[in-house]
């Protein structure tokens, strides 16, 4: 079923191989001689052929980053790798190789066709990202088992599939079962699936096929709802406020806190934890999570407000610097016509001089115009720091926003901590007197007694205890104001990176606009 290679000398995608390919597959005459002596860029290639060339392995393809098109069949490969780049790939030929396991097309998400025809493979799998394929086919291999039938319904645009020389032909109801398990599969083996062969396989399958349609709704109804949810995760993190609208920071307090959770099993305690944590704690840290929403959403009105307001000043721009190049065009024109009446020498050179000095006008114009745009661009990246100030915690003093909602917020939350810690330390000490008198509540579990064994022990308990709730408060806020420096520098990056560039273009354009 596969090729040998034990008498085959293996060859390696070397360089020099894939200059030859592109080479022999670039254009030809007087073209082909133009593209060999300037070269073709691997990047810029879009169809390569790579096959009868003894290739045991799959690599060096990297740089074909726009190639839509791979054929690679009848060599010596064994395994799929080495395509994690060729994130256009519409077209994948692989046949008569020697693969065993479908792998490493995950990121050929653009993939449309697939052949693996005549390998060594026994299962069909790892194409689940593979959304847009129409045509696979896998004939040749050792396919033997339905399932891998029911594994393609999740390839919902699959119209043709080759099964043909797979042991899974033998099976009873093969073709039934292929019907009945893929109901928008067009062609089975070369051949159409008629409206006869489908109802029969809906008949002989139907129980079968409602109930798992009814389980692949539900899986489909947890995916959509978990993808929501990860939506809207994505949104809270976007506004560094993620799990502030629950209790997860409270909780996280006592997570790590040995000596916090056995204090909380105090009698006396239970009560503090009705009003500590489950209203004026959440009541607060609610307050971060809606502001923090609220000024996310502002942050990118203002950021959308102003790439329009750049795009709109860059349009103006060269729709006026248009205007004055089609102003000019007749001037150009008549120009061309007088040189070709005018005889007297003297005359010539004077009109010529003439069309050059309109030429230069012309041209310090259209630089103006740029200039003056340069200079609008020059003050951008400023502009979304001073919008940031009103709508981003940045945690500096400067930062209004900062200093009345977030950084008042966070202090409310450690002054809550710290009452906490007053009252859990007074019962503590109420506590280790009853346990001098022997007064212990029988309830009370081992391990939480053998916190009360003198008044050090106690004191050194509810501080550590009160030291981890502190930093876990800390933390968050230093999460929220690091996060968001961090944004805020991207930003500002993002924007002089593209006014630098502008910047590039400008004086490229001034260079080129020499008169002589």
């Amino acid at each position: 079923m596969s090729r040998l290679y034990d008498t085959i000398e293996p060859n390696v995608v070397s360089d020099e191989m894939l200059q030859q390919a592109v080479q022999e597959q670039g254009p030809q005459g007087q073209a082909g001689i133009i593209a060999k002596e300037e070269g073709i860029l691997f990047k810029d290639v879009e169809r390569l052929r790579l096959d009868y060339r003894n290739i045991l392995k799959i690599e060096n393809l990297w740089q074909f980053t726009n190639l839509t098109k791979l054929q690679m069949d009848n060599n010596i490969i064994e395994k799929i790798e080495g395509l994690e780049c060729l994130v256009n790939l519409v077209w994948l030929d692989l046949s008569f190789n020697n693969i065993e396991v479908i792998d490493g097309l995950d990121s050929l998400v653009k993939l449309e066709d697939l052949s693996l025809y005549h390998n060594r493979i026994s299962k069909i799998e790892n194409l689940d990202n593979l959304k847009k394929l129409q045509f696979f086919s896998i004939g040749n291999n050792d396919v033997d088992k339905l399932e891998n039938i029911i594994y393609l319904r999740r390839l919902e645009k699959l119209e043709a599939l080759c099964l043909d020389g797979n042991p899974i032909e033998q099976v009873e109801d093969y073709k039934l079962f292929v019907a009945a398990y893929l109901p928008n599969l067009v062609y089975l083996d070369y051949k159409l699936v008629d409206n006869d062969t489908r109802e029969l396989a809906g008949l002989k399958y139907q129980y079968v096929i409602e109930e798992l349609q009814h389980n692949e709704n539900l899986a489909k109804t947890k995916q959509e709802e978990e993808q929501k949810e990860q939506e809207v995760l994505q949104l809270h993190k976007d506004a560094f406020v993620e799990h502030l609208n629950g209790p997860f920071l409270f909780d996280s307090l006592f997570a790590e806190d040995t000596e916090g959770s056995k204090l909380v099993q105090l009698p006396e305690v239970v009560p503090l934890l009705e009003t500590y944590p489950l209203h004026k704690f959440l009541e607060l840290c609610h307050n971060i999570f809606n502001n923090g929403l609220k000024q996310h959403q502002r942050r990118q009105e203002e950021l959308k407000a102003y790439h329009e307001g750049k795009e709109e000043a860059v349009k103006t721009n060269q729709d006026i610097g248009a205007s004055k190049v089609a102003e000019f065009d007749p001037v150009k024109e008549q120009v061309r016509m007088n040189i070709q009446e005018i005889t007297d020498e003297e005359q010539l050179k004077s009109r010529l001089a003439q069309y050059h000095s309109d030429i230069g006008e012309l041209h310090n114009s259209l630089m103006m115009l740029e200039m003056q745009l340069l200079e609008q661009l020059k003050v951008a990246p400023v502009i979304p720091l001073k919008l940031l100030q009103t709508s981003v915690a940045l945690g500096s003093v400067h930062l209004s926003s900062y200093c009345s909602l977030t950084g008042s917020t966070i202090a409310q939350l450690r002054d809550l901590e710290g009452n906490y810690n007053e009252k859990v330390l007074e019962i503590a000490i109420n506590t280790l007197e009853k346990a001098k008198r022997d007064e212990f509540d029988e309830d009370i579990p081992e391990d939480v007694r053998m916190l009360f064994v003198d008044k050090d022990t106690v004191n050194n308990a509810v501080s550590g205890s009160h030291d981890m709730h502190l930093l876990k408060i800390d933390n968050r806020e230093d999460s929220i104001v690091t996060r968001a420096n961090k944004w805020c520098a991207n930003v500002v990056t993002q924007v002089k990176s593209k006014t630098k560039k502008f910047v590039c273009t400008v004086l490229c354009h001034s260079g080129m606009f020499h008169v002589h």
